[in-house]
């Protein structure tokens, strides 16, 4: 029996095969689709994507059809900074009222009584009204609602204990601010030149009033209007919330950043004989800022917040030499690059920063937060300009007025380094 067994051939066992392992697929959007699998996002993201085009349309086309009528820049700049003030006011208490009442409550009312300014200040312009009508009406669209900030309130909502799904939520908000800045002047220069002076107003007013009105429509990821009793009072206003009045400073200061980089440039495009090429000079620096916008979303946050936030304005800070250091070679290229670069600096400094205010605002006051945000923004466009503008006067259009965005993004990197230390609890 043995030797029949010692006989016998002996065979290996027939090996087995592992499983193929299947290749893990690139997604490099994955991040955005999951954000946008949340049913109802992509419905009140495009009706808000309508509604926010014409804030980059109202303003040049209102410069474009009072100069083209009444033959004054300085009026036209006159009418659409005191609109810009009244927003600055009427803006955070739209806000509250969204807080108190619902989006949809507010909004639609909102819009209607602003697309009535615009109506109003077509009709004035059209028929030679006195210049005081002007104003009045172009304060009425004070009301307009930031429809940016309900967008970016509802995301909170929604991902209220997803801090990455936050991340990537705000990074694709703060690429659609860009891209309607960079689209909406484009439109409304278009509509003004090609058609008639008041095309681009009428146009603009048609469009925040249709897509205001579909983002209302979106009710089920409208965030929840917080109980008011006695066992839950009103939570205090956002300004006089622990770490939040800094980070508006540092958004004032971003502003500044905007609204002197544009006047410095289309000085610069002036100065240089090529003064049709500046707004495709500024549009480079919004596609920046646009571009890292979305790849700033596919990163995973990692580290502390206010952290981060430290880096991205210390970043900011230094890309901003490049534009004062390019303007100095007198090569509209190279500043064109440097303006392209610059750009990326600061939607990383927006995402972050607008994350902060959302943690560090109560839920019943997240409209307040973020329209107190933009409204800051905006105050700093409005002194960058003013800034921009003194520099080029008394100083040279050639790229000493690219000095003050410099100065500005030092000043937002001072207040977060001094603010850095002392990081607020979230507020739940």
């Amino acid at each position: 029996m043995i030797l029949f067994l010692a006989a016998r051939p002996v065979t290996s066992p027939t090996p087995v095969r592992p499983a193929p392992r299947r290749r893990a697929r690139f997604r490099p959007f994955a991040p955005y689709r999951r954000i946008f699998a949340v049913p109802g996002t992509r419905a009140f993201t495009a009706a808000n994507l309508l509604a926010r085009l014409p804030m980059g349309m109202l303003s040049i086309s209102a410069v474009l059809m009072i100069a083209g009528s009444r033959g004054s820049y300085a009026l036209a700049g006159a009418v659409t900074a005191t609109g810009l003030a009244a927003t600055a006011l009427a803006g955070p208490w739209t806000a509250r009222m969204a807080d108190r009442y619902g989006q949809a409550r507010t909004a639609v009312p909102a819009t209607a009584l602003a697309t009535l300014g615009s109506l109003s200040l077509l009709l004035c312009v059209h028929y030679n009204a006195p210049d005081w009508t002007l104003f009045a009406s172009y304060a009425a669209t004070a009301t307009t609602p930031n429809t940016g900030g309900m967008s970016r309130a509802r995301w909170a909502h929604l991902f209220r204990d997803d801090p990455a799904a936050r991340h990537t939520a705000n990074s694709f908000e703060q690429a659609a601010d860009e891209l309607c800045f960079m689209l909406g002047p484009v439109l409304a220069t278009l509509l003004c030149t090609a058609l008639f002076p008041e095309a681009g107003t009428a146009v603009g007013a048609a469009l925040l009033l249709t897509g205001v009105l579909l983002f209302a429509a979106q009710r089920r990821t409208e965030p929840p209007v917080a109980a008011r009793t006695a066992a839950h009072p009103p939570a205090r206003s956002p300004l006089r919330l622990p770490g939040l009045p800094p980070l508006l400073l540092t958004f004032l200061c971003t502003g500044a950043i905007f609204g002197s980089l544009e006047v410095g440039t289309l000085a610069y495009a002036d100065a240089q004989g090529i003064r049709s090429a500046g707004g495709g000079m500024l549009a480079l620096q919004a596609a920046g800022s646009c571009a890292a916008g979305l790849l700033y979303g596919l990163l995973r946050p990692a580290g502390h917040p206010a952290r981060r936030f430290l880096g991205c304005t210390a970043a900011m800070a230094a890309l901003m030499l490049l534009p004062l250091l390019a303007a100095g070679t007198g090569s509209p290229v190279t500043l064109a690059a440097a303006l392209l670069l610059a750009g990326m600096a600061t939607a990383p400094t927006m995402v972050t920063g607008m994350g902060l205010v959302q943690s560090r605002t109560p839920p019943g006051r997240l409209n307040e937060g973020m329209t107190l945000a933009v409204t800051a923004l905006l105050g700093g466009i409005a002194a960058g300009s003013a800034s921009g503008g003194w520099a080029v006067d008394h100083l040279s259009a050639g790229g000493a007025a690219y000095g003050v965005p410099v100065a500005a993004a030092a000043l937002a990197l001072t207040v977060t380094l001094f603010t850095a230390r002392r990081r607020p609890a979230p507020v739940s």
